[in-house]
């Protein structure tokens, strides 16, 4: 009974969403240790353009990387297999209406942060568990041209030129630890599968709590084995409900050290529980995987409004 409850929340929640670039989840795993994969996410699938509106994300896992200095700083448990890997990180905000110079009181401000993060995922192939840890260095504000990319692609495109980044959120350090905790509550076969996860960041751009619970039905290898263990070919949709307990967001508040940003959204009026919702396609061949996405999430803030976004993902096995 508490199976099919927590199967019924999953495909049938409306309201709740997962976080913006999340390539470590369980549904997301390649069954290789060397893999390059490709990200990227836009509200242009959901027919909108403001609040999440635009990421990408550059991801290498090679066991080379298992050198990488960054590894000392994170969770390593004895026996779990574990795969290494670097990503390069952007995501960008902007208010509803991006064609208004002026500040736009009451509403989102401009924000981009771009991150190097270094993770390393660890499964327990018998206690059916994966342990993700990761660290994020990198910047908030003007820095990361959130303006020139979104300037260049709407011009490439006819679309309205934005001419509110001048109002983004200012320069500032982005240093960010991530731990992913994700375990297998039940699984029939290769043809379906349950997981719970939960989420503790902690850092300079987000600092917050998730847990929730996530589901696939199709042809799927099984993430909680051996990378030697392994279908040639899967397909299969996933649906993963979170609720987010919400701490710090700089891309709503600022950043934490520079406090000479023009707009920001005081602390009192950030909605401190969020629910988010992300569902998709992965279709997997021997080499290569393919991924298309959508999200929704519930207001951010007092005076803001749901969002929605989609996204493909590209990647290849070498």
């Amino acid at each position: 009974m508490k199976t099919l409850f927590l199967i019924s929340i999953i495909f049938w929640s409306k309201f709740l969403l997962a976080q913006k670039i999340d390539n470590m989840v369980f549904f997301r795993d390649i069954k290789s240790d060397h893999y390059l994969r490709i990200n990227y996410d836009n509200d242009y699938f959901s027919a909108t353009d403001k609040n999440y509106t635009q990421g990408y994300s550059f991801e290498l896992a090679t066991p080379t990387l298992s050198k990488n200095p960054a590894n000392n700083l994170l969770i390593k448990p004895k026996n779990l297999e574990y795969k290494y890997g670097l990503a390069i990180e952007h995501i960008g905000y902007t208010p509803k209406d991006i064609g208004v110079a002026e500040i736009q009181f009451g509403d989102r401000p401009f924000a981009a942060a771009i991150m190097l993060k270094s993770f390393m995922i660890g499964t327990d192939t018998l206690k059916k568990y994966r342990l993700i840890s990761s660290l994020n260095i990198g910047l908030i504000g003007p820095g990361a041209f959130g303006k020139e990319m979104q300037v260049a692609i709407h011009q490439a495109t006819e679309n309205t030129i934005p001419l509110g980044w001048h109002n983004q959120i200012k320069n500032d350090l982005v240093l960010n630890y991530e731990i992913d905790f994700e375990k297998q509550l039940l699984r029939f076969r290769n043809l379906f599968s349950l997981q719970s996860t939960s989420t503790i960041r902690i850092g300079t751009l987000f600092s917050n709590i998730s847990v929730g619970a996530s589901a696939v039905f199709g042809i799927v290898n099984d993430p909680f084995t051996s990378i030697k263990s392994k279908n040639k070919f899967c397909i299969y949709i996933y649906s993963q409900p979170l609720v987010n307990a919400i701490g710090y967001d700089a891309t709503l508040q600022g950043g934490v050290f520079n406090h000479k940003s023009p707009y920001t959204i005081s602390s009192k009026s950030i909605e401190r529980f969020a629910f988010q919702h992300n569902y998709g396609l992965v279709i997997q061949t021997g080499s290569l995987y393919f991924e298309y996405s959508r999200a929704s999430i519930t207001k951010e803030y007092d005076l803001g409004g749901g969002a929605k976004w989609g996204g493909v993902k590209i990647g290849f096995q070498f």
